[in-house]
């Protein structure tokens, strides 16, 4: 057997690189071999020719020439029937002809990309210098930063109030309806702190599991929530992207998918990084939401008016990837405007009358009408003769010879087919659907949604954000066509907590995460709103009632005592007691020397009170604020009985 044939059938052995009719998949070894996949390595290396052809021996240590790989599996032997090189090939390529495509020499890059922000910003408003840890100059450090955390303050929250948390559920026939392990956690999850921090402690329970991740992250237009002091803005923006979205994959099922939104200010950079994340070839689609009307200030401003945010999607696996198709309501149709008298005499007695005829007989409106008669409602319409079979093609040709007669074509799985002279009898019932409660006439979703009103949601869910607050009919409808009832929804930038509440009332599991204190407006407050049985948003349309419960925990901070008192603290005599304590039993940034601080002690009393508690907090430690959970028994973090018991629980035990 050639060298070709020996590798063909190596690589066949790996299921990653065949598709269903067992060819190969040149792109993914191709993607595989660039990132020196470790699987794809120990195959090569089971046989000996080949090993002997792609790997140099260097001081006894075998090096892999990944360039030389590549470019034997490019060979035209690779493409059944191919003539030439560039058959079926077209794109950019470098001055040696090797396709920029294939080498991935076209990447996105940026200063810090190699690095990890732990991203801690607690307040909105709030300015953080933070630390870039260089993931090839600081493993430890990332290793340490990522490890699952130690959660507390556990409650479950229902109608009748908070109560403390005595376990997780797990039911195992949910489970096994939506084809999870039977030991799934199935309550609802709202998680405050750090959202990097806590989805790595979510991927022992929910790596693989989650069906749909929404996120509404800070645009990173300078005037929101993102805060960071770094002469590298945009740089820092794509790095704490970067971070959250590659655990993010790592969380969704095999058919789920990840949406963004996002407006036009970073809109670019993050589709190529998500084309580097989760693969070009999985990109869903880019809708673009209208979200308000050129009036006010923003017409002033030089050049078209920006009235438009965006949602871009991505399937993890695209294959897999389910659409539940949607449909928007649309003005009624004009062209229909016949309408069938004795409609249930059977077709020979049917009678078509103007529309008019009937609204006057009936004494309604057009959409009652249609509310009440959408099967009797028709227009006649040119079949596309070139596009249908035989036997359609002979029923027509007959209605043609006999006038008059009615002829049905009956079609198993599809909707039958009625001609009369050659024409086709469509039926407005095929293009009206029941939406939020009421028969409506519809159509197809696009990529533009224009139908959803920004406007007058300021009191949905009875919270109030300044800016960004999304209405209830957007997530439902993300929601509604990317998962069905029961699946997990993820939200890992939970704002004000719309995803949550949506999918709280349309009955799916979810799980939130915010690090942001928005006080009395906080996805908390939602969220208790909902389960009492809130009206506003999508309440009226899905008959919410209320009831339901989640489950409320925090990532346990080292240095919390201490933020807690230095807030309270109501003289210069109590804070300069918390900094003695301090000293010897908190956790103060890599900054600070006490000795000098203590030294200078009199210019720290000479400072007003909120300058001094403001000092204070920043000599603590914000880039390693929480406990991990390898440390849970260790007695200086003084984790109660009923914590430990819980996050055992959580962690399986491990």
């Amino acid at each position: 057997m050639t060298l070709m044939g020996e590798l063909k059938e190596l690589l066949k052995g790996d299921t990653r690189f065949v598709d269903a009719e067992g060819k190969l998949l040149k792109n993914k070894i191709v993607e595989h071999a660039l990132k020196l996949d470790k699987e794809l390595i120990k195959l090569l290396l089971k046989n000996e020719r080949i090993k002997e052809h792609f790997f140099k021996d260097v001081d006894g240590i075998l090096v892999f020439d990944k360039e030389k790989f590549m470019k034997f599996i490019d060979n035209k032997e690779f493409l059944p029937d191919s003539y030439t090189a560039f058959k079926n090939k077209i794109g950019l390529a470098n001055e040696n002809g090797k396709y920029i495509a294939k080498s991935k020499e076209v990447v996105l890059v940026w200063p810090y990309k190699d690095c990890v922000l732990e991203g801690g910003q607690e307040k909105p408003d709030e300015k953080r210098k933070e630390i870039f840890h260089n993931v090839i100059l600081a493993p430890d450090e990332i290793d340490r930063l990522l490890e699952p955390k130690v959660f507390t303050n556990f409650k479950r929250i229902d109608k009748d109030g908070e109560h403390p948390l005595d376990g997780f559920r797990r039911d195992a026939e949910i489970n096994r309806k939506r084809g999870l392990p039977e030991d799934t956690i199935t309550d609802n999850l709202i998680i405050k702190g750090n959202n990097l921090l806590a989805l790595h402690s979510l991927l022992k329970e929910f790596r693989g599991k989650v069906k749909l991740i929404y996120i509404d992250p800070p645009y990173n237009t300078g005037g929101d929530e993102f805060q960071y002091n770094d002469n590298f803005k945009h740089s820092t923006w794509l790095t704490f992207m970067k971070n959250r979205l590659e655990v993010a994959k790592e969380l969704l099922s095999e058919d789920g998918s990840i949406w963004i939104n996002i407006d036009d200010n970073e809109l670019s950079y993050l589709q190529v990084l998500l084309d580097e994340i989760f693969g070009r070839e999985n990109y869903i689609s880019l809708v673009t939401v209208k979200r308000s009307a050129s009036t006010g200030h923003k017409a002033i401003n030089p050049g078209p008016i920006n009235v438009t945010d965006y949602i871009i999607g991505y399937a993890k696996n695209k294959r897999m990837w389910k659409y539940h198709i949607q449909y928007v309501p649309r003005d009624y149709d004009k062209a229909y405007s016949l309408f069938i008298e004795n409609y249930d005499e059977g077709v020979d007695k049917w009678k078509f009358i103007p529309i008019s005829e009937a609204l006057k007989k009936y004494g309604c409106t057009i959409y009652e009408l249609i509310e009440k008669y959408p099967e009797r409602i028709v227009r006649f319409a040119e079949p596309n003769y070139s596009g249908v079979g035989k036997e359609t093609k002979r029923i027509i040709d007959l209605s043609k010879r006999i006038p008059n007669k009615i002829f049905i074509q009956k079609r198993e799985g599809y909707p039958d087919i009625y001609l009369k002279n050659g024409q086709r009898i469509l039926f407005y019932k095929d293009k009206v659907q029941k939406i939020n409660g009421k028969i409506t006439t519809v159509e197809l979703l696009t990529n533009i949604w224009n139908d959803i009103p920004f406007q007058g949601i300021a009191k949905e869910g009875g919270i109030v954000l300044r800016k960004g607050k999304k209405p209830e009919k957007l997530l439902k409808r993300v929601i509604e066509m990317n998962t069905d009832a029961g699946d997990i929804v993820l939200d890992f930038f939970m704002g004000t907590g719309t995803t949550c509440a949506v999918a709280h009332k349309i009955g799916r599991q979810y799980v939130g995460i915010e690090q942001l204190d928005y006080g009395k407006n906080s996805a908390l407050s939602r969220l208790k709103n909902v389960i009492n049985g809130d009206q506003t948003g999508i309440s009226k349309a899905v008959n919410w009632q209320g009831g339901g419960d989640f489950v409320y925990m925090e990532l346990m901070k080292l240095n919390e005592p201490f933020i807690e008192r230095i807030r309270d603290a109501e003289t210069t005599e109590e804070l300069l007691k918390i900094w003695e304590d301090m000293k010897h039993n908190g956790f103060l940034s890599y900054r600070v020397d006490p000795r000098l601080f203590d030294e200078n002690i009199e210019e720290f009393k000479a400072l007003n009170l909120d300058e001094q508690k403001k000092l204070l907090l920043e000599m603590l430690e914000y880039n390693d604020l929480y406990v991990n959970y390898s440390e849970i028994d260790d007695d200086i973090y003084n984790v109660s009985e009923m914590n430990k018991k819980l996050n055992k629980e959580l962690y399986g035990g491990c």
